[in-house]
């Protein structure tokens, strides 16, 4: 028998969830009409008003309900400091280290020549922008380390240097509580060249 055109509609919309793949959507599709009619409905209302409630900060560029999202509108944070990093969840994670209480710029992603994104679909100009507006006296990289995330630091280096801003990089190294035994050689050649001076 033929899969109904709307359950084969429902599994090709769940492919587009990252790690989703045929067989994944499949399982999830029929799930959701055999077990989960109600979470599928929620879940069908929760997108549509995500959808339409959602936009980006004016300043930071992360998700909010407001033009100007609350963290950025807080008079607590030090707005000297601008912490850029690629995604709202990377953010989230900054945030969940409470060892930070400046404000953030989001990039919604990374250079990546290979998949055809350079710095203006990242929107490269309006961090510099933002960078530029006479607060800031910091910018700190967050970016990932990966090739992209990389190359996406030095771009915005070159280009925040040139104006004359000073830029910082989070530093890599020994995960805290780690066991050297089990870090990659790559993590610990960087944390050797980044070490620090100790005592007084």
């Amino acid at each position: 028998m033929a899969t109904p055109s709307a359950v084969e509609g429902l599994i090709e919309a769940l492919r587009c969830l990252p790690g989703v793949g045929p067989k994944s959507a499949q399982r999830m599709a029929y799930h959701l009409l055999q077990r989960e009619r109600d979470g599928a409905l929620r879940l069908g209302e929760a997108l549509l008003h995500a959808l339409s409630a959602i936009r980006h900060c004016r300043q930071c560029n992360t998700f909010s309900e407001t033009e100007v999202c609350e963290r950025c509108a807080s008079p607590a944070r030090d707005a000297s400091l601008l912490c850029v990093v690629e995604t709202p969840v990377d953010l989230n994670m900054m945030e969940q280290t409470l060892a930070y209480s400046g404000l953030y710029y989001v990039l919604m992603g990374r250079i990546s020549p290979l998949d055809g994104v350079g710095a203006r679909e990242i929107g490269v100009e309006r961090l510099i922008e933002r960078a530029t507006d006479g607060l800031v006296k910091e910018v700190i990289l967050a970016t990932n380390f990966t090739n992209e995330g990389e190359a996406t630091a030095h771009y915005i280096t070159a280009k925040l240097n040139a104006r004359g801003i000073s830029v910082t990089r989070i530093a890599r190294g020994v995960p805290v509580g780690g066991e050297l035994e089990f870090v990659d050689s790559g993590t610990l050649a960087q944390a050797f060249r980044e070490r620090k001076a100790c005592g007084g």
